[in-house]
């Protein structure tokens, strides 16, 4: 098979380069992650563990970024399709669920506080913390995202452009990796509590 200079031109005008590098940060701090739950992991081996009762906050809250994230992808559908006013309140919806999805967390920890449950009680919950904390600014950083997002919609002449949307996907696909970020480490809560 011969490749061909034309070949290259088009295959890299298909790849939306702030995609790919989207994806490159996903993986970054998917790795992040992964080696917080590894430390995790083996310092439980170790012993000195403490099991806790898991707040309901944080039930509340991962149905609250579930339901941010469809309401997001429902806006992304709806500008896409031209439906400019289902577009924009399902993009505040988002964002609103986003922030009381935070709030819910910080009522979690607070739970978890009062449980006894503190940064000096030992290794096992300063790597909990560390982990929800984490997350927590990741999804800080999603909600800014979101704002600017907002501000685009209510103040730009409403026009599903190619730019705008791979703007809009970005957001989009940020969001939803947040959201399974958040039940994999619900999950792995659950498992290791």
């Amino acid at each position: 098979m011969t490749l061909t200079l034309e070949n290259t031109k088009e295959n890299a005008q298909r790849i939306n380069p702030q995609l790919f590098g989207l994806w490159i940060a996903l993986a970054s701090i998917t790795m992040m992650f992964g080696g917080f739950t590894s430390a995790y992991i083996v310092k439980q081996a170790a012993g000195n563990w403490y099991n806790f009762a898991i707040p309901s906050y944080f039930y509340v809250s991962t149905v609250l970024i579930i339901l941010s994230s469809l309401a997001l992808q429902y806006s992304y559908n709806s500008f896409v399709n031209g439906e400019e006013s289902k577009y924009k309140i399902s993009l505040v919806l988002s964002f609103v669920l986003g922030v009381i999805f935070l709030v819910c967390q910080y009522f979690g920890w607070m739970a978890l506080y009062h449980q006894g449950i503190d940064l000096k009680l030992n290794v096992s919950s300063s790597f909990l913390y560390l982990i929800m904390w984490a997350h927590a600014a990741h999804v800080i950083g999603g909600l800014s995202a979101l704002i600017v997002a907002m501000i685009h919609a209510f103040t730009l002449k409403f026009k599903p452009t190619v730019k705008r949307k791979n703007r809009y996907q970005l957001v989009l696909h940020y969001w939803h990796y947040l959201t399974i970020l958040w039940l994999v480490i619900f999950g792995f809560i659950l498992f290791v509590k």
